[in-house]
């Protein structure tokens, strides 16, 4: 799973109201090249969550984002690679995404978040 879906991932379960960010507990992560796609991440930029970007990156083992972001860094080569290799090339392979309010554990398995609820978590 690239932290591009986990940047848009919330639990859902009934009654939570602080569902974003998930937590990441990782025990693989693993980095698939991605060629680097400019526009892309110029665009994507507006909607990203930042600060769960960089929470999740960091939990991640990548600690190279800086801590704040804004629209005037979109002209730096080194920013964009930097970016481009947290959201698009670090993937969750194995772990765990956690509920923030409630600690529910969603597995991850072969880069597969399961989102599903049990019966009584649903709406």
């Amino acid at each position: 799973m690239r932290l591009l879906t986990h940047n848009m991932l919330s639990c859902n379960i009934k009654g939570v109201t602080n569902g974003f960010p998930l937590k990441i507990e990782a025990t693989k992560v693993i980095e698939k090249q991605v060629d680097l796609n400019v526009d892309f991440l110029k665009n994507m930029f507006l909607k990203v969550e930042w600060k769960a970007l960089v929470e999740a990156s960091r939990s991640m083992g990548y600690a190279e984002l800086p801590e704040e972001a804004d629209s005037s860094l979109l002209g730096s080569e080194e920013f964009l690679k930097k970016f481009h290799h947290a959201l698009l090339e670090l993937h969750l392979e194995e772990g765990a995404l956690i509920c923030p309010e409630t600690g529910r554990r969603f597995s991850v398995t072969k880069g597969i978040p399961n989102m599903l609820l049990h019966e009584d978590e649903g709406f």
